[in-house]
Protein backbone atom coordinates (compact mmCIF):
# COMPACT_ATOMS: atom_id res chain seq x y z
CA UNK A 1 0.00 0.00 0.00
CA UNK A 2 3.00 2.55 0.71
CA UNK A 3 4.56 1.94 -2.49
CA UNK A 4 1.44 2.29 -4.59
CA UNK A 5 0.90 5.78 -2.46
CA UNK A 6 4.61 6.40 -3.06
CA UNK A 7 4.23 5.94 -7.31
CA UNK A 8 1.04 7.92 -7.31
CA UNK A 9 2.95 10.52 -5.62
CA UNK A 10 5.78 10.79 -7.74
CA UNK A 11 3.77 10.54 -11.05
CA UNK A 12 0.72 13.60 -9.80
CA UNK A 13 4.43 15.23 -9.16
CA UNK A 14 5.46 14.39 -12.43
CA UNK A 15 2.86 15.84 -14.36
CA UNK A 16 3.01 19.09 -11.83
CA UNK A 17 6.97 19.21 -13.20
CA UNK A 18 5.75 18.69 -17.00
CA UNK A 19 3.53 21.55 -16.62
CA UNK A 20 5.89 23.90 -15.02
CA UNK A 21 9.46 23.24 -16.31
CA UNK A 22 9.14 21.94 -19.69
CA UNK A 23 7.69 25.21 -21.86
CA UNK A 24 11.06 26.53 -20.08
CA UNK A 25 12.94 23.65 -21.52
CA UNK A 26 11.28 24.23 -24.87
CA UNK A 27 12.07 27.92 -25.01
CA UNK A 28 15.75 27.26 -24.34
CA UNK A 29 16.15 24.97 -27.69
CA UNK A 30 14.06 26.94 -29.57
CA UNK A 31 11.67 24.18 -30.09
CA UNK A 32 7.97 25.24 -31.15
CA UNK A 33 5.66 22.84 -32.51
CA UNK A 34 2.33 23.02 -32.00
CA UNK A 35 1.60 19.93 -31.44
CA UNK A 36 4.34 18.74 -28.71
CA UNK A 37 4.30 22.34 -27.26
CA UNK A 38 1.15 22.85 -25.17
CA UNK A 39 -0.03 21.75 -21.48
CA UNK A 40 -1.58 18.37 -22.11
CA UNK A 41 1.28 17.41 -24.17
CA UNK A 42 3.82 18.43 -21.40
CA UNK A 43 1.40 17.25 -18.20
CA UNK A 44 1.90 13.68 -20.19
CA UNK A 45 5.64 13.71 -20.55
CA UNK A 46 6.49 15.21 -16.99
CA UNK A 47 4.22 11.83 -15.93
CA UNK A 48 5.56 9.19 -18.71
CA UNK A 49 8.93 10.02 -17.20
CA UNK A 50 8.43 10.23 -13.34
CA UNK A 51 6.62 7.20 -13.39
CA UNK A 52 9.75 5.44 -15.27
CA UNK A 53 11.67 6.98 -12.29
CA UNK A 54 9.29 5.74 -10.09
CA UNK A 55 10.07 1.92 -11.05
CA UNK A 56 14.02 3.22 -9.33
CA UNK A 57 12.99 5.18 -6.40
CA UNK A 58 10.39 3.71 -5.12
CA UNK A 59 12.08 1.33 -2.80
CA UNK A 60 14.65 3.81 -1.59
CA UNK A 61 11.95 6.04 -0.35
CA UNK A 62 9.83 3.37 0.57
CA UNK A 63 12.90 2.31 3.16
CA UNK A 64 13.26 5.69 4.07
CA UNK A 65 9.60 6.35 4.92
CA UNK A 66 9.72 2.65 6.97
CA UNK A 67 12.82 4.08 9.23
CA UNK A 68 10.80 7.38 9.74
CA UNK A 69 8.34 5.77 11.21
CA UNK A 70 9.67 3.65 13.47
CA UNK A 71 11.58 6.04 14.55
CA UNK A 72 7.93 8.35 14.90
CA UNK A 73 6.07 5.32 16.76
CA UNK A 74 8.99 5.07 19.40
CA UNK A 75 8.96 8.41 20.30
CA UNK A 76 6.55 9.35 23.63
CA UNK A 77 3.49 11.53 22.68
CA UNK A 78 5.00 14.76 24.80
CA UNK A 79 8.49 14.58 22.33
CA UNK A 80 6.18 14.39 19.14
CA UNK A 81 4.65 17.08 20.34
CA UNK A 82 7.31 19.18 21.24
CA UNK A 83 9.44 18.85 18.02
CA UNK A 84 6.20 19.47 15.78
CA UNK A 85 5.72 23.26 17.61
CA UNK A 86 8.79 23.60 17.69
CA UNK A 87 9.03 22.82 13.96
CA UNK A 88 6.37 24.70 12.70
CA UNK A 89 7.23 28.16 14.89
CA UNK A 90 10.74 27.87 13.66
CA UNK A 91 8.85 27.40 9.64
CA UNK A 92 6.52 30.32 10.40
CA UNK A 93 9.63 32.25 11.43
CA UNK A 94 11.66 31.21 8.54
CA UNK A 95 8.87 32.14 6.06
CA UNK A 96 8.71 35.66 7.62
CA UNK A 97 12.60 35.97 6.73
CA UNK A 98 12.11 34.61 3.24
CA UNK A 99 9.25 36.74 2.43
CA UNK A 100 10.94 39.65 1.45
CA UNK A 101 13.79 37.72 -0.75
CA UNK A 102 11.34 36.09 -3.13
CA UNK A 103 10.62 39.63 -4.83
CA UNK A 104 14.54 39.65 -5.78
CA UNK A 105 14.87 39.65 -9.72
CA UNK A 106 17.57 36.94 -8.89
CA UNK A 107 16.58 33.31 -9.64
CA UNK A 108 19.08 31.91 -6.85
CA UNK A 109 17.82 34.68 -4.15
CA UNK A 110 14.42 34.03 -4.76
CA UNK A 111 13.60 30.90 -5.36
CA UNK A 112 16.94 28.97 -3.38
CA UNK A 113 18.21 30.83 -0.78
CA UNK A 114 14.55 30.80 0.79
CA UNK A 115 14.55 26.81 0.71
CA UNK A 116 17.88 26.79 2.51
CA UNK A 117 16.68 28.99 4.71
CA UNK A 118 13.41 27.05 5.38
CA UNK A 119 15.06 23.78 5.76
CA UNK A 120 18.25 25.01 8.55
CA UNK A 121 14.96 26.28 10.17
CA UNK A 122 12.97 23.35 10.43
CA UNK A 123 16.26 21.63 11.41
CA UNK A 124 16.83 24.10 14.25
CA UNK A 125 13.19 23.55 15.13
CA UNK A 126 13.16 20.22 15.47
CA UNK A 127 16.93 19.91 17.83
CA UNK A 128 15.41 22.40 19.83
CA UNK A 129 12.23 20.33 20.29
CA UNK A 130 14.25 17.58 20.92
CA UNK A 131 16.08 19.01 23.40
CA UNK A 132 13.41 21.13 25.24
CA UNK A 133 10.74 17.87 25.69
CA UNK A 134 11.30 17.47 29.70
CA UNK A 135 10.95 21.68 29.86
CA UNK A 136 7.44 21.31 28.09
CA UNK A 137 6.90 18.69 30.09
CA UNK A 138 7.52 19.92 33.45
CA UNK A 139 5.63 22.90 32.15
CA UNK A 140 2.63 21.33 32.62
CA UNK A 141 3.23 19.37 35.21
CA UNK A 142 4.01 22.63 36.94
CA UNK A 143 0.23 23.65 35.89
CA UNK A 144 -1.24 20.67 36.96
CA UNK A 145 0.91 20.65 40.60
CA UNK A 146 -0.57 23.95 40.90
CA UNK A 147 -3.88 22.75 40.28
CA UNK A 148 -3.72 20.05 42.73
CA UNK A 149 -2.44 22.38 45.78
CA UNK A 150 -5.11 24.78 45.31
CA UNK A 151 -7.41 21.76 45.81
CA UNK A 152 -5.71 20.92 49.05
CA UNK A 153 -3.12 18.13 47.98
CA UNK A 154 0.46 18.93 47.73
CA UNK A 155 2.70 16.73 44.84
CA UNK A 156 5.57 18.39 44.75
CA UNK A 157 8.65 17.41 46.85
CA UNK A 158 9.60 19.85 49.18
CA UNK A 159 12.88 20.64 50.27
CA UNK A 160 14.78 17.66 52.62
CA UNK A 161 12.74 15.29 51.90
CA UNK A 162 14.32 12.29 50.49
CA UNK A 163 11.62 10.65 48.01
CA UNK A 164 12.90 11.07 44.36
CA UNK A 165 9.73 10.56 41.93
CA UNK A 166 12.59 9.37 38.67
CA UNK A 167 15.34 7.22 38.89
CA UNK A 168 17.85 7.35 36.18
CA UNK A 169 19.45 4.18 35.14
CA UNK A 170 22.68 4.32 33.71
CA UNK A 171 24.71 1.15 31.45
CA UNK A 172 26.81 -0.44 33.78
CA UNK A 173 23.71 -0.54 36.00
CA UNK A 174 21.84 -2.82 33.19
CA UNK A 175 24.63 -4.97 32.48
CA UNK A 176 24.90 -5.26 35.81
CA UNK A 177 21.44 -7.35 36.06
CA UNK A 178 20.76 -7.04 40.08
CA UNK A 179 18.67 -4.18 38.95
CA UNK A 180 15.50 -6.59 37.80
CA UNK A 181 16.38 -8.71 40.96
CA UNK A 182 15.84 -5.37 43.33
CA UNK A 183 12.77 -4.48 41.25
CA UNK A 184 11.14 -7.43 42.03
CA UNK A 185 11.50 -7.27 46.19
CA UNK A 186 9.44 -3.86 45.52
CA UNK A 187 11.97 -1.67 47.30
CA UNK A 188 12.21 0.50 44.63
CA UNK A 189 9.32 3.64 44.32
CA UNK A 190 8.79 5.85 41.63
CA UNK A 191 9.48 5.64 37.96
CA UNK A 192 12.41 4.06 36.23
CA UNK A 193 13.61 6.30 33.50
CA UNK A 194 16.02 4.73 30.65
CA UNK A 195 17.72 7.68 28.40
CA UNK A 196 18.22 7.11 24.83
CA UNK A 197 21.88 8.03 25.06
CA UNK A 198 22.11 5.00 27.13
CA UNK A 199 20.64 3.01 25.42
CA UNK A 200 22.52 4.15 22.38
CA UNK A 201 25.37 3.28 24.38
CA UNK A 202 24.65 -0.30 25.24
CA UNK A 203 23.47 -0.96 22.01
CA UNK A 204 27.35 -0.28 20.66
CA UNK A 205 28.67 -2.82 23.59
CA UNK A 206 25.56 -4.88 21.87
CA UNK A 207 27.07 -4.95 18.52
CA UNK A 208 31.04 -4.83 19.66
CA UNK A 209 33.78 -6.67 17.98
CA UNK A 210 34.96 -8.29 21.38
CA UNK A 211 32.47 -11.28 22.65
CA UNK A 212 33.09 -10.13 25.81
CA UNK A 213 31.54 -6.77 25.67
CA UNK A 214 28.64 -8.31 23.44
CA UNK A 215 27.69 -10.41 25.93
CA UNK A 216 27.83 -8.33 28.54
CA UNK A 217 25.55 -5.76 26.03
CA UNK A 218 23.44 -8.32 25.05
CA UNK A 219 22.88 -9.08 29.04
CA UNK A 220 21.82 -5.23 29.58
CA UNK A 221 19.22 -5.47 26.85
CA UNK A 222 17.63 -8.85 28.19
CA UNK A 223 17.57 -6.97 31.25
CA UNK A 224 15.99 -3.87 30.05
CA UNK A 225 13.31 -5.96 27.97
CA UNK A 226 12.55 -7.38 31.10
CA UNK A 227 11.69 -4.81 33.21
CA UNK A 228 9.29 -3.20 30.43
CA UNK A 229 7.64 -6.65 29.76
CA UNK A 230 7.03 -7.76 33.30
CA UNK A 231 6.23 -3.83 34.24
CA UNK A 232 7.70 -4.53 37.85
CA UNK A 233 7.57 -1.00 37.98
CA UNK A 234 6.68 1.56 35.98
CA UNK A 235 9.66 2.18 33.16
CA UNK A 236 9.70 4.94 30.74
CA UNK A 237 12.41 6.36 27.73
CA UNK A 238 13.79 9.33 27.67
CA UNK A 239 13.88 10.33 24.11
CA UNK A 240 16.03 13.65 24.28
CA UNK A 241 20.17 14.11 24.30
CA UNK A 242 22.53 16.97 24.83
CA UNK A 243 24.30 17.30 22.01
CA UNK A 244 26.77 19.65 23.49
CA UNK A 245 27.83 17.21 25.89
CA UNK A 246 29.70 13.95 24.91
CA UNK A 247 30.05 12.04 28.13
CA UNK A 248 27.00 9.49 29.10
CA UNK A 249 27.94 10.05 32.06
CA UNK A 250 27.96 13.45 32.42
CA UNK A 251 24.37 13.87 29.80
CA UNK A 252 22.82 11.59 33.08
CA UNK A 253 24.00 13.93 35.62
CA UNK A 254 22.43 16.69 34.28
CA UNK A 255 19.47 14.88 32.96
CA UNK A 256 18.83 14.08 36.95
CA UNK A 257 18.97 17.58 37.87
CA UNK A 258 16.77 18.72 34.99
CA UNK A 259 14.09 15.97 36.48
CA UNK A 260 14.76 16.48 39.70
CA UNK A 261 15.63 12.64 39.51
CA UNK A 262 18.36 10.09 41.63
CA UNK A 263 21.10 8.30 39.49
CA UNK A 264 21.05 4.45 40.14
CA UNK A 265 24.64 2.92 39.03
CA UNK A 266 27.19 0.49 40.20
CA UNK A 267 30.09 2.64 39.13
CA UNK A 268 32.27 4.59 41.72
CA UNK A 269 33.62 7.23 39.70
CA UNK A 270 29.82 8.56 38.47
CA UNK A 271 28.69 7.98 41.91
CA UNK A 272 31.05 10.36 43.14
CA UNK A 273 31.14 13.08 40.37
CA UNK A 274 27.04 12.94 41.39
CA UNK A 275 27.54 13.80 44.84
CA UNK A 276 30.03 16.30 43.98
CA UNK A 277 27.67 18.44 41.73
CA UNK A 278 24.92 17.34 44.42
CA UNK A 279 22.75 14.62 42.41
CA UNK A 280 21.33 11.43 44.71
CA UNK A 281 22.88 8.24 44.00
CA UNK A 282 21.75 5.11 45.04
CA UNK A 283 24.94 2.80 44.43
CA UNK A 284 23.97 -0.97 44.26
CA UNK A 285 27.40 -2.00 45.57
CA UNK A 286 26.89 0.11 48.69
CA UNK A 287 23.50 -1.48 49.25
CA UNK A 288 24.98 -5.01 48.90
CA UNK A 289 27.48 -4.23 50.96
CA UNK A 290 25.23 -3.13 54.08
CA UNK A 291 22.90 -5.93 53.61
CA UNK A 292 25.40 -8.90 54.25
CA UNK A 293 25.03 -9.53 58.11
CA UNK A 294 26.81 -8.26 60.80
CA UNK A 295 28.94 -10.87 63.18
CA UNK A 296 30.71 -9.41 66.37
CA UNK A 297 33.59 -11.13 68.49
CA UNK A 298 32.37 -14.25 70.08
CA UNK A 299 29.89 -14.89 67.58
CA UNK A 300 29.92 -18.67 66.19
CA UNK A 301 29.56 -20.22 62.34
CA UNK A 302 29.58 -22.73 60.68
CA UNK A 303 32.02 -22.36 58.02
CA UNK A 304 33.86 -24.91 55.25
CA UNK A 305 37.65 -24.34 54.72
CA UNK A 306 38.45 -24.31 51.35
CA UNK A 307 42.21 -23.22 50.89
CA UNK A 308 45.02 -22.18 52.78
CA UNK A 309 45.61 -19.03 54.11
CA UNK A 310 48.73 -16.75 54.15
CA UNK A 311 49.90 -17.06 57.89
CA UNK A 312 50.34 -19.26 60.71
CA UNK A 313 48.70 -22.22 59.24
CA UNK A 314 45.70 -20.46 58.63
CA UNK A 315 42.50 -21.70 57.00
CA UNK A 316 40.25 -19.55 54.24
CA UNK A 317 36.13 -20.22 54.40
CA UNK A 318 33.67 -17.43 52.59
CA UNK A 319 29.89 -16.95 53.87
CA UNK A 320 27.21 -17.32 51.33
CA UNK A 321 26.98 -13.83 50.75
CA UNK A 322 30.93 -13.89 49.76
CA UNK A 323 32.51 -12.56 52.66
CA UNK A 324 36.39 -13.95 53.37
CA UNK A 325 36.89 -15.54 56.94
CA UNK A 326 40.45 -16.63 57.64
CA UNK A 327 40.37 -18.76 60.77
CA UNK A 328 43.72 -19.98 62.84
CA UNK A 329 44.81 -23.18 62.71
CA UNK A 330 42.41 -23.85 59.88
CA UNK A 331 44.51 -25.58 57.63
CA UNK A 332 44.06 -28.63 59.54
CA UNK A 333 40.42 -29.14 58.88
CA UNK A 334 40.54 -28.78 54.69
CA UNK A 335 37.58 -28.92 53.09
CA UNK A 336 35.54 -30.13 56.23
CA UNK A 337 32.45 -27.88 57.90
CA UNK A 338 33.68 -26.56 61.15
CA UNK A 339 32.63 -24.34 64.40
CA UNK A 340 34.75 -21.16 64.20
CA UNK A 341 34.22 -18.43 66.90
CA UNK A 342 34.70 -14.56 65.67
CA UNK A 343 37.81 -12.58 66.81
CA UNK A 344 37.34 -9.52 64.95
CA UNK A 345 36.26 -8.48 61.51
CA UNK A 346 37.57 -5.23 59.60
CA UNK A 347 36.04 -3.21 56.35
CA UNK A 348 38.67 -3.09 53.29
CA UNK A 349 38.18 -1.48 50.17
CA UNK A 350 37.61 -5.02 48.55
CA UNK A 351 34.96 -5.71 51.31
CA UNK A 352 35.14 -7.15 54.89
CA UNK A 353 37.12 -9.57 55.77
CA UNK A 354 36.40 -11.66 59.40
CA UNK A 355 38.98 -13.33 61.70
CA UNK A 356 38.08 -16.46 63.31
CA UNK A 357 39.53 -18.86 65.24
CA UNK A 358 38.29 -22.60 66.40
CA UNK A 359 35.51 -23.07 68.85
CA UNK A 360 37.13 -26.61 69.81
CA UNK A 361 40.61 -25.70 69.19
CA UNK A 362 42.93 -27.67 71.08
CA UNK A 363 41.64 -30.69 71.72
CA UNK A 364 40.72 -31.47 68.37
CA UNK A 365 43.76 -29.84 66.93
CA UNK A 366 46.03 -32.08 69.42
CA UNK A 367 44.19 -35.20 67.80
CA UNK A 368 45.07 -34.28 64.29
CA UNK A 369 48.16 -33.47 65.10
CA UNK A 370 48.55 -37.54 66.96
CA UNK A 371 47.02 -38.96 63.97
Amino acid sequence: MRKKLIRIALMILGIGAGYSFLPAIWAAFHFHNPWLVNAPVDMVIGLVIFTLLSFLFVDPFDRIIDRIEKHLLRQQTDSLFSEVIAIILALILGFLITTPLTRSRSLFVSAFLPIVILILFGYLGFVVGRSRTLELRNLFNRKKKEKSSSDGMVLERKAGQNFYHYKLLDTNILIDGRIYDLAKTGFLEGTLVVPNFVLYELQYIADSGDSIKRVRGRRGLDILNKLRDEKIVPIEMYDGDFDDIQEVDSKLIKLAKLMDAEIITNDYNLNKVSEFQNVRVLNINQLAKSLKPRVIPGEKLQVTIIKSGTERQQGVAYLDDGTMIVVEDGKFFMNKMIEVEVTSAIQTDAGRMIFAKLAHSKRELNEKNDN
